[in-house]
């Protein structure tokens, strides 16, 4: 878990953050980061603030001393249906549209937002790791073609997936669709090139971005994705420019993971590949 922390730029708050928060999260096995610490290069503060909160499964956030940008930033989690506690040292830093919302009140002692904190954060950690998603996916078809020329043989594998919300609510909001496999492919979606870059947590693995059909599945609706591959899987000179006889025919055989992206949470599903790519594949 991902847990994004919002509070004063304030060498006050330092031992609140470093003693109380983040050793506290780490215990628990929760990655626990304030915006300062994070290195980013492209984007002003207020853009990676946005993208983190987007990214964080949970968002903490010290309301002590009503510092507008972190109650403006909490009303963006909230906006974003983000799951939230709050933290604050004083009852009356609680302005009045945010009394109905629970607040871990720590007064001056860490130890007690240590021993708030964690209990909320391991019934947190225990719901998310029940927690199920409503949309599923199912591989739905594949195929393969082989071109060969007299240097390489390239294959080009069609995948198509069906979203599906077989529940009787509407989904959570889709923010994004990501294609995780292995390395060396170049995906395609409706003739535009899927953005690609390393995959966080393999690094053997590319992470290929896919538009999603749609924003929201309503109850018992489906939609469908298809996306194609490319890569050289010979070339007729191997390592050593040794000549290589290219093959008629090629399997490509492995698991590959479709990750979704909601207002509630990321989604990983597992999709078992298996096709024969040839030159005539009828």
């Amino acid at each position: 878990m991902f847990a994004f922390v919002l509070m004063p730029f304030d060498a006050a708050f330092d031992d609140v953050y470093k003693l109380g928060i983040k050793e506290t999260a780490e215990k628990l096995g929760i990655r626990a980061e304030r915006v300062d610490e994070q290195i980013f290069h492209k984007e002003n503060i207020l853009e990676r603030i946005y993208r983190q909160i987007d990214a964080a499964d949970i968002i903490i956030a010290d309301m002590t001393g009503r510092n507008p940008n972190v109650f403006y930033e909490t009303g963006y989690a909230h906006a974003k249906g983000k799951l939230c506690l709050l933290l604050t040292s004083r009852a009356d830093d609680i302005p009045f549209d945010l009394k109905h919302h629970r607040h871990l009140i720590y007064g001056d002692s860490i130890q007690n937002l240590r021993q708030a904190l964690e209990k909320d954060l391991d019934w947190l950690k225990s719901e998310f790791a029940n927690r199920k998603s409503i949309l599923t996916v199912r591989l739905n078809r594949t195929s393969g073609l082989l071109t060969k020329t007299k240097w390489s043989a390239k294959g080009t594998v069609d995948v198509v997936f069906d979203l599906n919300n077989d529940t009787t609510v509407p989904s959570p909001e889709i923010e994004a669709i990501y294609f995780e496999a292995g390395r060396g492919w170049t995906f395609t979606q409706d003739g535009q090139e899927c953005a690609v870059r390393q995959s966080e947590t393999d690094k053997s693995v590319s992470s290929y971005f896919v538009r999603p059909p749609l924003r929201r599945l309503q109850a018992k609706s489906w939609a469908q994705i298809k996306i194609t591959g490319e890569r050289i899987l010979e070339n007729a000179y191997g390592a050593n420019q040794e000549p290589v006889v290219l093959k008629e025919s090629y399997k490509i055989a492995g698991r590959a993971t479709v990750r979704i992206v909601t207002t509630e949470g990321t989604f990983d599903f597992p999709v078992d590949l298996d096709v024969k790519v040839d030159e005539f594949p009828f």
